[in-house]
């Protein structure tokens, strides 16, 4: 019941809004969890995850902006496969995040944004007509009421240490979507990969149960 209630709440926003909405290019990595659609606000528990959000649209020649996170990393951004030449960085924006967000929000298809620890719903859905009315996306490094999508990260694994040598190399994670009461969706991906950019995991398989000779 309640993901039919969500379903007709998104259908009545769209017709309200009039603004159709459309794919934004995600990751392949994360193509089989999500997909980014203009108009909607999406949930992460770590910059790695925003990164990862932001390099499908970056590569395919969006502009991203990233408003109120100060330790932004640019080498891992770039990494990741964000092109920096296209990104908009606004490290402190103050109390002055939500307009700075809302101004973003008119230029590029892509906004990160590091929120204060609590935001009313009445503002989520101030911005959220902005996104519709504007096809923009929002990628919230935090909590933020009503998203579409919230995203989070487990089972973190290294690579590359050896018997206590050598250094870290990639890292395997397990990226959870959850989507109103549908069931979630799973996927494993290495991030960062070999090469710095996320790739898709195999799942792990484990051994089965060792037959005893009798």
């Amino acid at each position: 019941m309640g993901g039919e209630i969500e379903r007709l709440r998104e259908r009545m926003q769209r017709m309200t809004d009039g603004v159709p909405r459309r794919p934004l290019p995600t990751h392949p990595a994360l193509g089989g969890v999500v997909q980014l659609r203009t108009g909607g606000s999406y949930e992460v528990d770590s910059a790695t995850l925003a990164l990862a959000l932001m390099a499908g649209p970056s590569q395919a020649g969006e502009w991203c902006a990233v408003v109120g996170v100060p330790d932004f990393g640019a080498e891992a951004a770039a990494a990741a496969g964000v092109e920096l030449g296209r990104t908009v960085l606004v490290p402190e924006p103050g109390e002055q995040w939500l307009e700075v967000t809302a101004a973003l929000v008119d230029v590029v298809p892509l906004v990160v944004l590091r929120p204060p620890p609590r935001v009313g719903e009445h503002v989520a859905e101030k911005l959220g007509a902005r996104l519709r009315k504007r096809a923009g996306v929002l990628v919230s490094l935090g909590p933020w009421p009503r998203c579409e999508v919230r995203l989070t990260t487990a089972e973190p694994r290294w690579t590359g240490v050896g018997l206590g040598h050598g250094h870290l190399r990639s890292r395997r994670l397990v990226v959870e979507a959850r989507r109103g009461s549908a069931p979630p969706r799973r996927t494993a991906l290495w991030f960062p990969g070999e090469q710095g950019a996320p790739a898709p995991a195999a799942p792990v398989v484990l051994p089965g149960p060792v037959a005893v000779a009798g």
